[in-house]
Order: structure tokens, then C-alpha cells, then sequence
């Protein structure tokens, strides 16, 4: 099946982003340093010069698109691959929607408006909760899913992988989003971030090894 549609759909959001790092660049003045980083608590922790500051998502925007439009062209399991259709469109969703929200903050000063600091973070959460509503719609492939070695030898452990991956992956965005809006310090917002998204991540690989384990020992 085409990917086209989404092909044409990232051109538009990334002409988009760089009509607005252009007009945002016109109305500040030369000497103004904007964000280009921010910490896990969503706080703005390096910056640069007005241009590399807005143009920066765009470029990243453009390498993005560009990525993920080949993916599906070289994996060697093209079967598998359109059948995790799904997750791949929910991720590359996801991962333009984050770009158009750090064009946003950074470009926010230009227009006269302050944007939470916490947004991005807030973004970062809502992207794990989709894309972990859409991780058991997947199966065994080398660029799409939770791809251990183990998972990708066996569908019945990639099925396994991704059902409790799904499980940490949703819970990890649901406690990044509360961490996002609740008034935490912002250590403890460090903390919560860093945490849920590292659990995510070591629980399915650890699950799919200790699952791979079990069956070649049984």
C-alpha cells in the first residue's frame, strides 16, 4: 500500500513550520537567542540565534520525512510490514505533531505569546500514549515495534513483547502527561519523566529476552 498520502501530508506540515520560522525570523530582532533544547522537565536548557533556533525543527522535520518514507521501501519483511501499517502511521503522526509543537514554543516570543514550558513535555506523553495504543497492531520486522532480537525470531514472542510494551508504554505517557500539568518541582518532574520512559523502554526488552528463555529452555 502507498504512503503517499502521508509523504505529501509531512511536505505540508514542514512547508508550513518553515513559513513560520520565516515570518517569526522577520519580526524579532537580530540579536535574539531562542530555545533549541529543553530538560525533561521542559525547561529550555541551550539556546542559539534566532534563525538556527526556528529553522532547526524544520530541518529535522525534512531528515524526518525523508527517513520514514524509505522505511518501508528496504524492510526485507514486507509482509510484516504492511502489517504493522498502524503503528508506523501513528508513529510518523506522532513524531511530525511533536516538531509543529517545538516550532511552536519557539517561535511563540515572535507572536507575543508565552507557552507553558511544560508543553512539549505534555507532547512527549500523549505521543508515548498513542503510539503504545498501537504497538500490539504490529508484528516482527527490523525498523517498526519493539525489535529485540528475540521478538523478531518469533511472532509469539513479539506478540507477548508488544502487549506488555503496550501496557508500559501507555502507563510511561500517561505519567509524563501528569507530571507535565501537575505543579512539581522541577526535580521531581525529572525524575517522573526519566523514569516512566526509562521503565518503557528495559521492561519489554527484559520481558522479551526472559520470554525467549523460557522457550528454548521448555
Amino acid at each position: 500500500m502507498s504512503y503517499r498520502p502521508m509523504i505529501a501530508v509531512s511536505a505540508a506540515v514542514t512547508a508550513a513550520l518553515a513559513g513560520v520560522a520565516a515570518w517569526a525570523q522577520i519580526r524579532l530582532p537580530a540579536d535574539t537567542q531562542l530555545p533549541i533544547h529543553w530538560d525533561a522537565a521542559g525547561q529550555p536548557d541551550r539556546l542559539a540565534d534566532a534563525g538556527t533556533a526556528l529553522f532547526l525543527p524544520v530541518l529535522i522535520a525534512v531528515a524526518l520525512t525523508a527517513t520514514l518514507a524509505i522505511v518501508p521501501r528496504i524492510e526485507p519483511m514486507q509482509r510484516d510490514m504492511e502489517r504493522s501499517r498502524p503503528l508506523f502511521l501513528t508513529a510518523w503522526t506522532a513524531v511530525m505533531a511533536i516538531m509543529v509543537v517545538v516550532e511552536a514554543m519557539t517561535a511563540a516570543p515572535a507572536f507575543g505569546y508565552a507557552v507553558p514550558p511544560t508543553l512539549l513535555v505534555a507532547a512527549v506523553g500523549a505521543m508515548l500514549v498513542a503510539i503504545g495504543n498501537m504497538l500490539p497492531k504490529s508484528r516482527p520486522g527490523f525498523f517498526v515495534g519493539i525489535r529485540t532480537p528475540w521478538a523478531i525470531i518469533d511472532e509469539d514472542n513479539w506478540i507477548a513483547t508488544h502487549r506488555i510494551g503496550a501496557r508500559m508504554m501507555t502507563g510511561a505517557g500517561l505519567v509524563v502527561m501528569l507530571a507535565a500539568v501537575l505543579p512539581l518541582p522541577s526535580m521531581a518532574r525529572t525524575l517522573a519523566v526519566t523514569g516512566a520512559i526509562a521503565a518503557a523502554v528495559v521492561v519489554p526488552v527484559a520481558y522479551s529476552f526472559l520470554h525467549w528463555r523460557r522457550a528454548a529452555a521448555g
